[in-house]
């Protein structure tokens, strides 16, 4: 009875750490007594909350056992389960890429298809480790019994040998290879180490989870069969709701306190409806604003591409989905569609949004930045002070696969001599990411 009393007063300590924020802790420790899984005595958990630069806040747990000497180490998100699982692909070319930093969660698997080699998600606790941590790690693992193995099996020693010297030479770099990282709680994270450039070597795309892997993360949607259930023609008229402000409970993404979210349905002229929902936390002050599409998905994506000279073009009014990819080839900046969300606000809101975003960046306050990653920072954020005002031309390319982005024009009749727009069909995997590809149509 004591050492489960011990167990759930150690789970309420947890608790409470993960709801605090990095700045009210960091960098102090917290101790606590858990029970260690070897001798079932007490050892001590150190936990630090503390900012990876670009990421976000989390924890660092650390257990120690003085009795048996067994030691663990790992680390958890402190924010909710992203709404879409990730995956990152990254080129290995180069030792700086070997040394990038990486946060893996417990539900991230990890290939590296050049060998037909993987590490399926929850066979490890989630890390903070790099790319060559990684792959010295699985060495060590494959490494542990091969003694008793050229005993027993040597047969199997032998592959396992030459599998080893295959790992061993990836390090080595004499060919570039492609690692995978895959999460379904989307909390994993590769370093840019070019930040806030555009990482070439490095493709992330999101994913929609199936009903199987929200019910593996412990995610279930109330009354699942009649969400299921298509809406009826006519029973929820436009016309009644639209103009309309609606309120229903949520909880803060920050403090996790009840608040409520306002909804409006509102009209973009020469566009369609659109959804702009806002949370107030009363506890905290955290604010959100979200724009999400009233009208579905488009049959065909959209790219804008406006180029900004002034205050003229400052005041487009300018929407941008939460499936819309950012770009400013001048600044070889690219931001991706989960950044900033969805926002209905105008060319300069958007890009003093993207200042305000590296502004507030742990760049400038997580342990592992540095003075060149800083200077960088700084610089960047000049150049786009540069252009808010209006000492810098630049070119805004909106790319939206689902075609719910929009730039207002500034010609009464289609685009002005500024504003390029084109429409696209998208591929397998834009339809993918969407998830279009897996919409049964026919026979429904």
């Amino acid at each position: 009875m004591a050492n489960a009393r011990q167990q759930t007063e150690n789970e309420k300590g947890r608790s409470v750490f993960c709801e605090l924020s990095a700045d009210d802790l960091e960098p102090e420790i917290t101790e606590i007594e858990s029970l260690c899984v070897e001798c079932g005595k007490n050892g001590i958990t150190r936990l630090l909350l503390t900012k990876i630069p670009h990421y976000k806040d989390v924890v660092l747990m650390s257990f120690d056992c003085e009795h048996c000497g067994y030691q663990n180490k790992e680390i958890q998100n402190c924010s909710k389960v992203a709404e879409k699982g990730i995956k990152i692909m990254l080129q290995v070319a180069t030792s700086q890429d070997l040394n990038r930093q990486v946060v893996k969660s417990d539900f991230t698997s990890i290939s590296i298809p050049h060998l037909d080699f993987e590490i399926p998600a929850q066979s490890q606790k989630g890390e903070i480790t790099t790319v060559e941590g990684i792959i010295d790690k699985s060495i060590t693992a494959l490494e542990q019994d091969q003694p008793r193995r050229h005993e027993e099996f040597p047969d199997t020693a032998v592959e396992i040998d030459l599998f080893i010297s295959k790992l061993h030479a990836l390090k080595i770099l004499d060919d570039p290879f492609t690692i995978v990282f895959e999460d379904i709680s989307g909390n994993s994270y590769v370093e840019n180490p070019k930040a806030p450039i555009k990482d070439n070597q490095c493709i992330i795309t999101h994913f929609k989870r199936t009903k199987e892997q929200n019910h593996l993360l412990g995610i279930y949607s109330d009354n699942e069969d009649v969400l299921l259930k298509p809406i009826r023609e006519g029973e929820y008229p436009l016309e009644e709701i639209e103009g309309e402000v609606m309120s229903f409970p949520t909880n803060c993404p920050d403090c996790n306190s009840p608040c409520e979210t306002n909804m409006k349905l509102t009209n973009i002229p020469h566009f369609k409806e659109v959804v702009i929902m806002a949370t107030v936390c009363e506890s905290c002050g955290h604010r959100t604003n979200e724009v999400k599409s009233g009208g579905g998905i488009e049959p065909q994506g959209v790219k804008i591409e406006v180029t900004v000279t002034g205050t003229e073009d400052f005041s487009r009014d300018l929407l941008k989905s939460e499936t819309c990819d950012m770009e400013i080839p001048e600044l070889k900046l690219e931001v991706g569609p989960t950044i900033l969300g969805g926002r209905f606000t105008t060319v300069e809101g958007i890009i003093a949004a993207m200042k305000e975003q590296l502004s507030s960046s742990t760049a400038f306050t997580g342990d592992s930045s540095d003075s060149e990653t800083v200077n960088r920072m700084n610089e960047f954020i000049t150049q786009l002070q540069k252009v808010l005002d209006g000492e810098r031309k630049i070119t805004l390319i909106l790319d939206d696969p689902a075609g719910n982005s929009y730039v207002q024009s500034l010609s009464d009749d289609g685009s002005d001599d500024r504003l390029k727009i084109t429409k696209y069909d998208r591929n397998f995997e834009q339809n993918e990411e969407l998830g279009l590809n897996d919409i049964k149509v026919e026979n429904y």
